[in-house]
């Protein structure tokens, strides 16, 4: 595994969704420490069916009845993802004003999620300290989904080709907006196929993550690609967007002409349809695959 020291691998934006009992808390990475979605928590602890309107009553109350009035201004609005895939911003606060939060809340799971909200804290300060802290816990999150340790491996290392190019990008003028054609970029050069499209080979939709369903071999390419574009980018002293496209073309010829050499060796494709997904979603990510081919037919036939 890739020595990284000390190096941050938490940056702003990052997101990652946490269980209590068996229900999902949303958690973004913002000013360096985690914040939660007061919806998911509300959902998780009040015996509601309507934790939005549940969260809205609440906030009305803890500022005008019980004087926290710094509340609205201790709430932010940050993207998260959500059911369908896509990302939206969600109303979100720090462990200190959720502790507030929860004490509101007359529910005999209130106790117990303060006692888990103090375990997280810590396992997340620990990890932005330390971060191989947090690399040895993926890797046992992984492990415990039935990973094999060779993609674990693989897994890790493209984590880390990833937050260190993300690093350079954000310290050289890129937009987090950016990032994703950034990556397209690298992707079309290494595989001749964009992030969507692997996806569609994979039969995945948007809310799956395509490095958590690539095999080995793809892994490793994608982290020759990252790591290529970074040696480029710091090479050329590459600024702004436009030159960062240039890095990351470059970059992913690079893993592309490793990637064609090994198929010829093989005498077969790298890109792989093997995916991850459960068996009971197996079969609905080849309906899905099945109907991206058929769309994909009826636009050729359209545009032929």
């Amino acid at each position: 595994m890739t020595d990284i020291g000390k190096k941050d691998l938490l940056q702003e934006g990052d997101a990652q969704i946490a269980l209590f009992r068996k229900k999902e808390i949303r958690q973004v990475f913002h000013n360096n420490e985690w914040y939660f979605s007061v919806v998911d928590v509300v959902h998780a602890i009040a015996d509601t069916d309507r934790p939005s309107q549940y969260w809205n009553d609440l906030k009305t109350q803890l500022s005008d009845k019980e004087g926290f009035s710094e509340l609205y201004g201790n709430i932010v609005k940050l993207p998260m993802p959500s059911a369908d895939g896509k990302h939206r911003r969600t109303e979100a606060v720090n462990a200190e004003t959720l502790f507030r939060v929860v004490q509101s809340i007359p529910s005999p799971k209130a106790d117990p999620f303060k006692k888990w909200l103090a375990r997280v804290g810590y396992e997340r300060i620990q990890e932005t300290q330390d971060p191989e802290i947090a690399i040895k816990r993926a890797m046992l999150d992984y492990k415990a989904k039935g990973y094999p340790d060779e993609w674990i491996n693989e897994r890790v290392q493209s984590i880390v080709s990833r937050k260190e190019l993300t690093s350079l990008w954000k310290a050289t003028g890129i937009k987090a907006l950016e990032y994703a054609l950034l990556t397209d970029a690298i992707s079309l050069a290494t595989f001749d196929l964009k992030t969507k499209q692997h996806k569609q080979v994979k039969g995945l939709n948007n809310s799956h993550n395509l490095r958590d369903h690539m095999t080995p071999i793809e892994l490793a390419l994608t982290v020759l690609g990252e790591t290529m574009t970074s040696e480029v980018a710091k090479f050329k002293k590459a600024y702004g967007f436009g030159q960062h496209v240039d890095a990351a073309k470059v970059g992913g010829k690079v893993a592309g002409n490793t990637r064609r050499n090994i198929e010829n060796l093989l005498n077969k494709k790298v890109v792989s349809e093997k995916n991850y997904l459960p068996k009971e979603r197996k079969q609905r990510g080849l309906e899905i695959q099945s109907q991206n081919k058929l769309t994909d037919n009826a636009n050729e036939t359209e545009t032929g």
